[in-house]
C-alpha cells in the first residue's frame, strides 16, 4: 500500500485501540487531531473516519505501537463496556500516566499471547474465544475507568441523560434536528436535557445535535463518492440549497470545498 493510500481517509466498521510505546506522530479521528507520542491511548469506533498517524511532513509516522481490532458485537456485554464503547461522543484519546502504560500494556500483552493459540487453519475454540473476551473485557473496564481527558466528570443523573439522548440521537438525526423531539421522546423537559448535553459536553442539545449531523455529512463526502444532493436527501433535508446553507453555517466551507481539501 502507498503513502498516498495510508494517508487516505478510511471509516472503519470494527474498534479498533492502538496503544503507542515509542515515536511521535499526528493521527486525525473524524476529522479532529490528536497527537501520538510515548503513553498515547486511541480509541477508534465504528463508524468514525480516520487518516493513520503522521509526520509533520506529511510520512506515515514511525511509531512502536499495539494496534487491537474487533468487531462491534465481540466485546462482553457488560454497561460499562457498553458505554465506553458505543458513545459516539466518548473520548478517543488519552495521554496515559507511565502507571497506566504498563498495566494497559501488559493487558494488551494478555491478548497478543491468547490469541496467538488460535490454529491459523482451525480458528479459535470456545474456550479460547471466551478467553478473549474476558482478557478485552478486562481492558476496556480499565480504560473507562481513566479520567476524561477533558477532566471533566458528569454526575450520575446527567450522565444516564445524555447517554440516553446520545442512543436517540444515533437512531433519529437523519429524521429529525429539533431538540424539543428528543426530548419528548425521552421524556424530559428540554432545560433538562439541554443541561445534560452543557455538562457532558459544554454544549446545548441543539448544538449537540447539530454537530452530529454536520459530522456525518463530513464523514459522507469525504469518504464516499455520493453526490451532494444525495448527501442531503441521506441526511434528512428536503432541499439541497438547506443542507448546502446548514454545512456552510457548521463547518465554515460548502460541501464541495470541504470535499476538495480533504480528499
Amino acid at each position: 500500500m502507498t503513502t498516498e493510500k495510508f494517508g487516505a481517509p478510511h471509516r472503519i466498521d470494527f474498534h479498533q485501540l492502538i496503544l503507542v510505546t515509542a515515536g511521535n506522530g499526528s493521527a486525525t479521528v473524524d476529522f479532529a487531531n490528536h497527537s501520538c507520542g510515548p503513553g498515547t491511548l486511541l480509541h477508534v469506533r465504528p463508524g468514525q473516519v480516520q487518516r493513520l498517524p503522521t509526520t509533520s511532513d506529511g510520512r506515515l509516522a514511525q511509531l512502536d505501537a499495539t494496534v487491537l481490532l474487533c468487531t462491534r458485537d465481540f466485546p462482553l456485554r457488560l454497561p460499562m463496556i457498553a458505554e465506553l464503547a458505543g458513545d459516539p461522543f466518548g473520548p478517543t484519546s488519552w495521554s496515559l500516566p507511565p502507571d497506566e502504560l504498563v498495566i494497559l500494556d501488559r493487558a494488551m500483552t494478555d491478548l497478543l499471547v491468547e490469541y496467538r493459540r488460535v490454529e491459523p487453519d482451525v480458528g479459535s475454540d470456545t474456550l479460547t474465544t471466551d478467553v478473549l473476551r474476558h482478557l478485552l473485557a478486562a481492558l476496556l473496564l480499565r480504560i473507562a475507568r481513566l479520567p476524561h481527558p477533558n477532566g471533566s466528570e458528569p454526575d450520575t443523573v446527567s450522565a444516564e441523560t445524555f447517554r440516553r439522548f446520545a442512543h436517540e440521537l444515533e437512531r433519529s438525526f437523519t429524521t429529525t434536528r429539533q431538540a424539543n423531539d428528543y426530548a419528548a421522546r425521552l421524556g424530559y423537559s428540554l432545560k433538562t436535557l439541554s443541561r445534560a448535553c452543557l455538562t457532558a459536553t459544554g454544549h446545548t442539545a441543539k448544538q449537540v445535535i447539530d454537530a452530529r449531523v454536520a459530522l456525518e455529512a463530513k464523514r459522507l463526502l469525504v469518504h464516499t463518492d455520493l453526490p451532494v444532493n444525495t448527501i442531503s436527501h441521506r441526511l434528512g433535508f428536503s432541499e439541497p440549497s438547506n443542507f448546502g446553507k446548514f454545512f456552510t453555517h457548521h463547518c465554515g466551507q460548502t460541501p464541495g470545498e470541504f470535499r476538495t481539501v480533504e480528499h
